[in-house]
């Protein structure tokens, strides 16, 4: 079973790697360096796919900083503070980024053989971002099933799971999460106030775990 996975180098999709890797899969990997301000996470993504031998690519997409406003992408748009659930987070969203990553790892995929692409969206993603839907993943299967004479498979494991089901699934399997980052700013240390920096530090806290990640506070 072979299978390439969209690794960002975050918390669901590192957690997703270790899973697939368990589960007998002949795994690939592939990121996407687009000048994030979290960039750091691209880093963590080389260090596991080397500490779990996966042959792993890293691609610059500089582009999509450029087509893609965002507080994750522009210097000039301060990363907001809080929950997911205020309304101030729709600012991280980049605008149609897991389309153009999917479509991307699909051209891969198909020149190296590989029938299945998967990608670690999960339920606390849905609400601000359209392109962790449901109906976003079950339209693109859709399309990747015409795109090419070969068609590919898409898959999001997690898209119903939390983050702290996530985590659950990760700690069981030994998951190195000081090996992953999460925290949207580009700093030394994880900021804590982000959106993602907070769900992050509800998963642990809901699952009676330590995060090895050092914060600012």
């Amino acid at each position: 079973m072979k299978a390439l996975i969209i690794l960002s180098g975050g918390l669901d999709s590192t957690t997703l790697l270790y899973d697939i890797v368990s589960r007998g899969y002949e795994v690939t990997a592939i990121s996407f360096d687009y000048n994030q301000k979290h960039s750091r996470e691209v880093y963590y993504a080389i260090e596991t796919c080397l500490m779990l031998k996966v042959p792993h690519r890293v691609y610059n997409l500089e582009v999509l900083n450029s087509l893609a406003p965002s507080s994750l992408t522009r210097c000039e748009i301060e990363v907001p503070n809080g929950h997911y659930s205020a309304s101030n987070m729709k600012s991280t969203v980049v605008p149609n980024r897991n389309m153009v990553l999917i479509a991307l790892a699909a051209s891969y995929a198909i020149s190296k053989g590989i029938n299945t692409i998967l990608y670690g969206a999960h339920s606390g993603d849905h609400a601000i971002y359209p392109d962790c839907r449901p109906e976003f993943l079950e339209a693109m299967k859709s399309v990747l099933k015409l795109c090419d004479y070969t068609s590919i498979e898409l898959d999001a494991p997690y898209l119903n799971l939390t983050k702290g089901d996530i985590l659950r699934i990760g700690l069981r399997l030994g998951v190195d999460y000081s090996k992953t980052w999460t925290c949207y700013n580009g700093r030394e240390l994880a900021c804590g106030k982000c959106g993602s920096c907070v769900e992050r530090l509800e998963a642990f806290e809901q699952n009676n775990a330590k995060d090895p990640l050092r914060y600012e506070n």
